[in-house]
């Protein structure tokens, strides 16, 4: 008897250390006194030393609405992981806001902080040797980088959505931050009067979440919801609400069940879960951004992954989303009538969807969605198969001789398939939306913004201030802009961005002059300038890269170390 209770105890110490992998070699031991000191210094008891170690990441900050809330959240992740037999413990990570740095210089930080995320998440896991992870994003850049470290480190993981802001109402419309953008260009264009510009500002942003409609950061956490990163529903929540705060309590749970059961993100973020994430960001309508984030992911997850896999899947998906920016609703309204389950539902069922990837819950994709009912018969929310906004996807990759290595239009439907017209260049997104503001641009003219790459830049800027000024303008269906940026979720009309090789680095677009004509050719997926191919070659010849912005500063180092913007923009290669 004492023999096999003897065998039952060793049993449980062997399990014990196999969830404490990380944690026991800064724990165990007599050498490791000075490290348990420390710890009880920040409220261990005896028993946490054997106990798995999780850390909470909190992407919280004042400096946007987008997190200001996420210290609460990440309290409740780790009340989950405590009361489930782990030990939780809350570190920070950096955000920074795109809606404020927007059209300045300081918005050069922005996909920069991308990767400063996912190094310094990586770092804080390495170094205490934590066992597992719960991060909590908010702000757009925040998702893909805590996503990256956590196929870096590869410890079980789950990610949890900061939720989604309620819109503002102005006029009794829906209004957000995108909104704001817009109102700028219609007050440039003497459309609203002062009073009605500084209305719509005070209105627009009524408390804490991500921007509202189906931006960059609502596509992000949709995307990572697919690809089993998430809970379910877990991005189709209100910032604020009793939804998301359960969804907190429940990942602390759920980590330590991936932990027992040895599920690593690897394990979950596969080929097949990367192209779920594509084909729900399609159905969405989602950002271009998404592209850039999911070819990075899969470079830290070792799976291959290019521009014309999105090409691939974009021709058989629909746009079934009718939301912001091109469409009439907010992220709440998707919310309110069941979220994107029974829209992984429906695809699924369609055989859109691979329902055998393993998630975040320990089961399949098809498992999670086995009960999920419908969405409700009266919403217009989310189309039906048979009745798409548009019948293939909206993220469309083009080539050319302006993109040699790809570009990526947004083409949502309404802004037509094909644009021809006179290139009117600029060198960066300032000079450009001075010109758009000023009358400067006219119908008929593609605005061209180059140096604005990942190394030109350096960091390759959001262009929603040109975009939403075009909008705002009046000139939506009246030009186009191209640059080697990148655009917010924000952004709408005729936009091609991500196009590779950059100006920075040789690409075409360093030699186009004024008064060039261009071509956008949606159907046929091209891009080209109408300048004979021997007069480019020539010009490039005769062109030399213009002296580094920065050569000091994290600018610096990230213009030495980053990819293309084909490649997912990445500083790790």
């Amino acid at each position: 008897m004492e023999a096999l209770l003897y065998k039952g105890n060793l049993m449980k110490e062997k399990e014990k250390n196999i969830l404490r992998k990380y944690s026991s070699l800064v724990t165990e031991g007599y050498e490791r006194a000075p490290s348990r000191a420390m710890l009880r210094a920040v409220g261990f008891k005896d028993a946490d030393f054997k106990k798995p170690q999780i850390g909470i990441a909190s992407t919280w900050a004042m400096v946007t609405p987008c997190n200001m809330h996420i210290n609460k959240l990440a309290e409740k992740s780790a009340r989950g992981v405590d009361e489930n037999g782990g030990k939780g413990i809350i570190f920070g990570t950096i955000t920074v806001s795109d809606g404020i740095s927007m059209g300045t210089e300081g918005m050069k930080y922005s996909l920069v902080s991308r990767e400063v995320i996912a190094d310094s998440v990586e770092t804080v896991m390495g170094c205490e040797g934590f066992d597992g992870l719960v991060a909590i994003g908010g702000c757009d850049k925040n998702m893909p980088g805590c996503i990256m470290a956590m196929l870096r480190l590869n410890r079980p993981s789950v990610f949890v959505y900061g939720g989604t802001i309620l819109p503002g109402c102005y006029q009794d419309k829906d209004v957000d931050i995108v909104s704001v953008f817009e109102a700028v260009g219609a007050y440039a264009n003497k459309k609203i009067s002062d009073k009605e510009l500084k209305e719509i500002e005070s209105c627009a942003i009524p408390g804490a979440g991500s921007c509202g409609g189906m931006y960059t950061a609502n596509t992000m956490a949709c995307a990572i919801e697919a690809m089993g990163m998430s809970l379910p529903n877990s991005s189709a929540q209100a910032a604020i609400s009793r939804d998301k705060e359960a969804d907190c309590l429940n990942a602390g749970k759920a980590v330590i069940h991936l932990l027992k059961q040895g599920i690593r993100p690897r394990d979950i973020i596969t080929r097949k879960s990367l192209e779920n994430a594509i084909t729900l960001v399609m159905a969405l309508g989602g950002s271009t951004n998404a592209v850039l984030h999911l070819l990075a992911i899969a470079h830290s997850a070792d799976v291959p992954l290019t521009l014309d896999d999105f090409a691939r899947i974009g021709k058989k998906v629909p746009v079934l989303a009718d939301l912001k920016p091109s469409g009439r609703y907010v992220m709440v309204d998707l919310v309110k009538i069941g979220g994107v389950t029974p829209l992984m539902k429906l695809l699924l069922d369609s055989g859109l969807l691979h329902g055998d990837c393993l998630t975040v819950t320990g089961k399949t994709v098809k498992e999670n969605l086995s009960k999920v009912k419908p969405y409700p018969k009266a919403q217009q929310v989310i189309r039906p198969l048979n009745d798409p906004i548009k019948k293939e996807g909206h993220l469309v990759v083009l080539y050319g001789n302006l993109a040699p290595q790809g570009a990526i239009a947004k083409i949502s439907g309404k802004e037509g398939s094909k644009f021809v017209g006179i290139a009117r260049v600029f060198d960066s997104e300032e000079s450009a939306l001075k010109r758009i503001l000023d009358g400067t641009v006219k119908k008929g003219d593609v605005i061209v913004i180059r140096y604005e790459g990942p190394k030109g830049g350096p960091g390759m800027r959001e262009m929603l201030s040109p975009t939403s000024a075009v909008m705002g303008k009046g000139l939506g269906k009246d030009v186009a802009l191209i640059t080697d940026g990148r655009f917010s979720g924000g952004s709408h009309g005729f936009v091609v961005g991500h196009i590779t090789p950059e100006a920075y680095t040789g690409g075409p677009l360093a030699v186009v002059q004024d008064g060039e004509q261009i071509t956008i050719d949606a159907e046929k997926r091209r891009l080209d300038l109408h300048v004979p191919e021997k007069e480019i070659q020539q010009r490039l010849l005769r062109w030399s890269a213009p002296k580094p912005r920065y050569t000091r500063g994290v600018l610096s180092k990230y213009m030495k170390s980053v990819s293309s913007a084909s490649f997912g923009a990445v500083t790790d290669a």
